[in-house]
């Protein structure tokens, strides 16, 4: 790496960390009962009242663990999947990969009242079987990628009709509850499911830095990483697993947020000048989770703010623009 992109480098984690810790103060802080700074660092020094130690401890400092932990996990999976097809609409999201996770997880909520371990074990198989079912739809000789696409895409379209289904025929109030969830919040969190994030993701980040090898040799194409002594489809299906169950962890505790998967690594792709990586994609994805968290909690006035999976999605849109916009002034 040369001294101009360590410097770039630098500067771009400065700057999001910045961004980052600034978004989590103000969301520690803003509610109905407004704290001060200085209040916040004697809570978090273990000091306090009992009211703001609660206030700050088990109300607001869930949400903001729960965004940066799910906006990672999620943002991480987007770029392994963007980086493993080489196409920036491959995200989780996109093909059907975060449908099946969340199909799993409203049958495990609704119909067998799963929770805890058992219910992120559940969003992890859907998650997993969604993903070699669409392998499996996509194999084939030729580039993969265009298939493994199309193929999520109609396979998503599925499992949001199951979801419906399942929606229809539950108690309205167990629906009116999944549909929250459905939407993406983190104001909801609590430590427990935290802490069951939190494990999983320190697994599947450790396993994400093995891949990083395998998923540079991939991007070259498949020839070239074979001519390299890579074996391809044990590394393809390595990296989908992964990519998939970090998609799983995040969705099975804060819901499908819209858009996180596919916006975080072309933002930090754009940050560094064209070149990814999946350290800063982690960081860009949970920043981007805290700072919506915040404009849905506070921005429209709205006693209960709104789920940060609105403002995700609202961003989603002009950023799918974006990208068909930039993507056609380079092939003109």
């Amino acid at each position: 790496m040369s001294a101009a992109r360590r410097k770039r480098l630098l500067l771009v984690v400065c700057a999001l960390v910045v961004v980052l810790l600034a978004a989590a103060m103000a969301r520690l802080m803003l509610g109905v009962r407004i704290a001060s700074p200085a209040e916040v660092f004697t809570v978090l020094g273990g000091g306090g009242r009992p009211s703001l130690r609660f206030m700050i401890l088990d109300d607001r400092l869930p949400a903001v663990a729960a965004a940066c932990l799910a906006g990672s996990a999620l943002a991480v999976a987007g770029g392994l999947f963007q980086r493993l097809l080489r196409n920036p609409l491959a995200s989780p999201d996109v093909i059907g990969i975060g449908y099946g996770a969340s199909a799993a997880t409203v049958a495990g909520m609704l119909v067998w009242g799963l929770s805890g371990w058992a219910l992120t074990g559940f969003a992890l198989l859907g998650a997993l079987l969604t993903a070699a079912a669409i392998m499996a739809f996509a194999a084939g000789r030729g580039d993969t990628g265009p298939r493994l696409i199309l193929s999520g895409i109609a396979l998503g379209a599925l499992l949001s009709a199951v979801v419906n289904l399942l929606l229809a025929r539950t108690d309205v109030k167990l629906a009116a509850d999944a549909l929250r969830w459905l939407t993406g919040s983190v104001s909801d969190a609590a430590w427990e499911p935290l802490g069951i994030l939190a494990v999983a993701l320190v697994v599947l980040f450790a396993l994400t830095a093995t891949l990083a090898r395998p998923l540079a040799l991939l991007e070259l194409g498949d020839d070239a990483a074979r001519a390299l002594g890579l074996r391809t489809g044990a590394a393809r299906v390595a990296i989908v697993a992964v990519g998939a169950a970090l998609c799983a962890a995040a969705v099975a505790v804060v819901g499908p947020l819209a858009f996180v998967s596919f916006m975080s690594h072309p933002l930090a792709t754009r940050l560094l000048g064209g070149r990814g990586n999946l350290a800063v994609t982690a960081l860009t994805g949970a920043t981007l989770v805290v700072v919506s968290d915040l404009v849905a909690s506070h921005l429209f006035g709205l006693s209960n703010g709104l789920p940060v999976g609105v403002v995700t999605g609202a961003l989603g849109a002009p950023f799918l623009l974006w990208l068909l916009t930039r993507e056609r002034s380079r092939t003109a």
